[in-house]
């Protein structure tokens, strides 16, 4: 029961960050034309999308995805991926938050090549993870990488730097 509560929550969480993420550079596009009162408008319905929505999102679709890690103990090769994909998603997220800041500055806009650029970067990541999650494809680790990720492998890699590890 707790795995389905949290994948429940999870899923809402994702889908939640997700759209937010694709929402914003439609936002910023809409920049250039805007001035006074509409500009004014405009920053503060970015920014309570990003504050109230989007980032309150990100953190319970972390945080609820954490807890799955331990409740299911899903540790498979796909799983890493995935891992490495999120990060990517907070670093589109985290760079949102920047532009934010800096695109409501006087004389500021928000290039069209930027735009589609984001845009598309955060529908594939957003893509790859699907694919990922729901595909679960079974990839074989090569030789290196089941030493590298065996548990112990790291004391005995830096057992010479850490004087705690002797």
């Amino acid at each position: 029961m707790t795995a389905i509560l949290l994948k429940f929550v999870h899923l809402i969480a994702i889908a939640l960050w997700s759209s937010g993420l694709l929402c914003l550079p439609f936002l910023y596009i809409q920049r250039r034309r805007l001035t006074d009162r509409a500009l004014y408008r405009l920053h503060n319905f970015t920014r309570f999308l990003y504050i109230a929505v989007v980032s309150p999102a990100a953190f319970v679709a972390v945080g609820s995805g954490i807890a799955l890690i331990f409740v299911q103990s899903t540790f498979e090769p796909w799983f890493s991926v995935k891992l490495a994909l999120v990060a990517v998603m907070v670093i589109i997220h985290v760079t949102s938050g920047v532009v934010i800041l800096r695109l409501f500055e006087p004389e500021q806009t928000y290039p069209r090549w930027r735009f589609i650029m984001v845009t598309v970067l955060t529908a594939s990541v957003i893509s790859a993870i699907l694919v990922t999650v729901l595909g679960k494809p079974q990839w074989v680790p090569t030789t290196w990488m089941t030493a590298f990720f065996a548990p112990g492998a790291l004391g005995d890699m830096l057992g010479g730097f850490s004087a705690w590890l002797r």
